[in-house]
């Protein structure tokens, strides 16, 4: 009998469930997939119905249901940290209470009940374990120095392992604690730069080239940092260790200057012809706290790989942790860095770490052996069949086209983009991790520069400085991009950004980004073979080998995953036109 392991995030932001039969992943979504909510930290209740659908099983058959996290130790951090800050906590304490005594505190029964499973079965694993976990046992290597860094967890907000695969395990090697934390001080100057915490960091990653690091050597005295790599935080500029909405304090504004009111407009590159010369110095301003704390990050982060390579030495590096998902800095590890390879999870966030606690389970606790490279594609969300698709574009009346295939519908696809088409595009199971890569995508022609706004303001109704990637065919990337040898795998999945070659700019205009680079995805055919039919054929219509390429939702949305998802996004928004499992549909008049 096959032994199932069910693992399971949920309760902060982006819960999740992956499903392993013998160790392989058999599926693994984010609740907000199923929900429509966006970071749903809901107990994933949907997903996991569906992952264990996709395996035709019931919950009886799942030997262990393993929590990402250990909600005790989580709760006396918080408990701790309310204290020791108290009177200022005031306001925070009491919410913090209502939660846990509420709920979060008997995390153990509530799975329990919710899951139908009894309790007694059920694992917890640690916060930045299951981060480590979800990174090294997915990747090729047989050992690796694995990096963690992300807000808090528990109570560590960065961790260093060793990984070893005889037999798997993972050797916490240095933690740094709560409230020093890299993915606070980038959150806070988040919330400072006017965009929400936990979804708009990378907003504040693609404003960055649009200003200059002026005030990096302000930043510098928020952190102090010390011998071994580590640092402290200088927790007079930040609040979010003691206030439960706000995350920095006055003194932080009295260094920076007044902080941007959230939904106010920025006025950079384009967006600034007609405005004010008022508004541009002071959009000007935010984008130059933009780019200086994003060096900030790069520099610390460096900083904690040099230091990693001293500790454990070898040529592999793995990351996870919600900060993994910066893809500027990742640029900075791969070229910059003591490591030759670079591994890191596709969903590094919270999410991944449902994955991670279902590893760590099979591997380090029943003492499995490992199989190198357990994550290769990025495609175990749910799929449609296109009888299924027919239906549902029927039952709500769209007028559609059926191409015969998927084959046909990526040639046919290839050619509206040739002839200055945006375009939907959804095929296959859907992604796992916050990155569309050619299953549930849009798409448009990257030679026309003009794409970058109609995409931008037509489509997603976004921010105007906001960035596209380009899906370039693997044969090709070199050709277009100087992309550095350690990051060859995380351009996979979307994880790097590197500088585009001068002499390639003038050819994909519409992504490459005001500093000249761009977070290119490597496509490869065994990866995704009709993705990679389509890049195909439009680059032997244009000459270009990629095309424009940004997640299938609007604003404040999760991606989209089932075909009625796709109409509803299809029908408030200027796309030409969307292709679902072989099927067109125009947009409708």
């Amino acid at each position: 009998m096959p032994t199932y392991i069910l693992g399971i995030s949920a309760l902060y932001h982006d819960a999740a469930a992956a499903l392993l039969r013998d160790g392989e992943i058999v599926a693994m979504a984010q609740e907000e997939r199923f929900t429509r909510v966006k970071h749903d930290p809901s107990f994933p209740v949907r997903a996991v119905q569906w992952c264990l659908e996709e395996a035709g099983i019931r919950m009886g058959a799942v030997e262990h249901l393993v929590f990402y996290e250990k909600p005790l130790r989580k709760f006396d951090r918080i408990l701790s940290t309310d204290m020791a800050t108290f009177p200022r906590s005031w306001r925070a304490f009491p919410r913090h209470m209502r939660v846990w005594l509420g709920d979060k505190l008997w995390t153990r029964n509530n799975l329990s009940r919710v899951f139908s499973y009894p309790a007694e079965r059920i694992l917890f694993s640690e916060h930045h374990l299951s981060h480590a976990a979800s990174a090294f046992l997915c990747s090729p290597y047989p050992e690796a120095a694995v990096l963690t860094l992300d807000g808090v967890g528990e109570a560590a907000t960065t961790a260093l392992w060793r990984g070893t695969s005889d037999p798997p395990n993972l050797e916490c090697i240095a933690e740094l604690r709560f409230p020093h934390s890299l993915g606070m001080l980038y959150s806070s100057l988040t919330a400072y730069l006017g965009f929400a915490v936990n979804n708009g960091e990378y907003k504040v990653m693609g404003m960055a080239p649009y200003g200059v690091p002026r005030f990096l050597e302000d930043l510098e005295r928020l952190v102090h940092l010390e011998e071994g790599g580590g640092f402290t935080m200088d927790l007079s500029y930040f609040s979010y260790h003691y206030h439960p909405t706000r995350s920095f304090s006055k003194k932080l504004e009295a260094l920076l200057g007044p902080p941007r009111a959230p939904g106010s407009t920025l006025y950079l590159g384009p967006d600034a012809t007609g405005a004010s010369p008022e508004d541009v110095e002071s959009s000007q301003r935010f984008a130059d706290i933009a780019a200086s704390t994003q060096k900030l990050l790069e520099k610390l982060v460096l900083r904690l790989v040099e230091q990693a390579h001293k500790d454990i030495g070898g040529t592999n590096l793995c990351l996870a942790g919600g900060v993994a998902l910066n893809s500027v800095a990742n640029h900075v590890i791969a070229r910059e860095g003591p490591f030759s390879s670079l591994w890191i999870q596709p969903a590094a966030g919270d999410a991944g770490g449902a994955l991670g606690a279902a590893l760590w389970a099979w591997h380090c606790i029943q003492g499995n052996p490992r199989k190198a490279g357990a994550l290769e594609r990025s495609d175990h969300g749910k799929a449609w069949t296109r009888e299924e698709v027919a239906q549902t574009l029927a039952d709500i009346g769209a007028k559609f086209e059926d191409l015969g295939s998927v084959e046909a519908a990526a040639d046919h696809a290839a050619e509206a983009l040739a002839n200055g088409r945006v375009v939907a595009w959804c095929e296959g199971r859907f992604e796992w991790g916050p990155r569309a890569l050619g299953r549930r995508s849009i798409l448009a022609d990257p030679r026309r520069e003009e794409m970058k706004d109609v995409v931008n303001a037509r489509v997603k109704f976004r921010e105007a400085f906001r960035p596209f990637a380009p899906s370039v065919l693997e044969e090709s990337v070199g050709d277009y991009f100087d992309l550095a040898p350690a990051a060859q795998v995380a351009a996979r999945f979307m994880l790097t950004a590197c500088p585009v070659r001068p002499e390639k700019a003038a050819d994909i205009p519409a992504t490459t980004h005001v500093d000249g680079s761009a977070r290119v995805q490597v496509v490869r055919s065994q990866d995704n073979p009709i993705y990679h039919r389509l890049i195909r054929r439009f680059g032997d219509l244009t000459g270009v080998p990629g095309v424009l390429n940004t997640s299938f939702n609007l604003k404040g949305e999760p991606i989209v995953s089932s075909p009625i998802d796709a109409m509803a996004t299809l029908m408030r928004c200027d796309l030409d036109a969307l292709y679902y499992e072989g099927f067109r549909v125009e947009q409708p008049k």
